[in-house]
């Protein structure tokens, strides 16, 4: 499935939830399915910064497709994530620096989001596609 088949999926199951408590809920059932980090990769480096929660994001390269391991100590930032790794985990370097993540917007996360949520939210995407630069740079 294409990046932006599972970006039209997302956009699907928030589109038959109109009140934002049932979204929010929803995020954090998401949040709630994300597979645990492994506490070796909980540390300072994988750490985002700019996010008010603790977020960890961590890569690794396996067969040309970069596989993220991530958590969250915030049930909905976990979320956050989930929907983030649902949709660009397990993609090539290319597939991550060329997406256009309009579900953000689409779904409306972004304005529904506090302020220090919303520079998180940026922050993590900034940190995914700098994990993709990184390892596209290491093929040459």
């Amino acid at each position: 499935m294409s990046i932006n088949e599972v970006q039209d999926e997302i956009i699907e199951e928030f589109a038959g939830l109109t009140d934002w408590m049932d979204r929010y809920a929803y995020i954090i059932e998401l949040g709630g399915q994300l597979p645990p980090m492994e506490e070796k990769y909980k540390v300072p480096a994988n750490l985002i910064e700019g996010c008010q929660s603790r977020v960890w994001i961590e890569a690794q390269e396996k067969d040309d497709r970069i596989d993220f391991e991530a958590d969250s100590d915030a049930m909905i930032v976990k979320g956050i994530v989930a929907l983030l790794m649902r949709v660009l985990n397990d993609r090539t370097p290319d597939e991550i620096l060329d997406a256009d993540l309009y579900f953000i917007d689409r779904i409306g996360l972004k304005e529904h989001l506090s302020p220090t949520r919303s520079n998180g939210l940026v922050a993590m995407v900034k940190q995914i596609r700098l994990y993709a630069l990184a390892f596209k740079a290491k093929r040459g």
